[in-house]
């Protein structure tokens, strides 16, 4: 089972940013959540604090995370535990460091978007709360 975090930057026109997979990854040209691995030795919200830092070269604070849901997945290849964080203080502008692209976009157009299962849960959660 792959354990995974991922984060909803919101930003403060309301709107949440999504990242395009890059063609050649796993699932690639779909858009996600920014976010990755948990490493052994980390806390879901100290390896989120990474992986945007990674990800997207913004910092943040493990106390501007806010845990929303979790959705759990089977997919072909292996099973995913995803928790979905929000976010919505950080230092610096987002830029698609690993990912393809980086869009934002209004919470009512996110079935717009192709994504991974394990992410497609998150939508109604996300836009009931915004």
């Amino acid at each position: 089972m792959k354990l995974v975090v991922a984060c909803s930057l919101i930003d403060i026109d309301g709107r949440i940013l999504l990242a395009k997979r890059p063609d050649n990854a796993q699932m690639g040209g779909l858009w996600e959540f920014p976010g990755g691995k948990i490493e052994p030795d980390e806390t879901p919200e100290t390896a989120l604090v990474r992986e945007l830092n990674e990800e997207l070269g913004i910092d943040t604070h493990e106390s501007c995370l806010a845990p929303l849901s979790f959705s759990s997945h089977q997919y072909p290849e292996f099973q995913i535990l995803l928790l979905l964080y929000i976010c919505r203080k950080w230092n610096g502008s987002p830029r698609a460091l690993s990912a393809s692209e980086l869009k934002w976009i209004f919470p009512n157009d996110l079935r717009k978007y192709e994504m991974p299962e394990a992410n497609i849960e998150f939508i109604s959660h996300l836009q009931d709360l915004l």
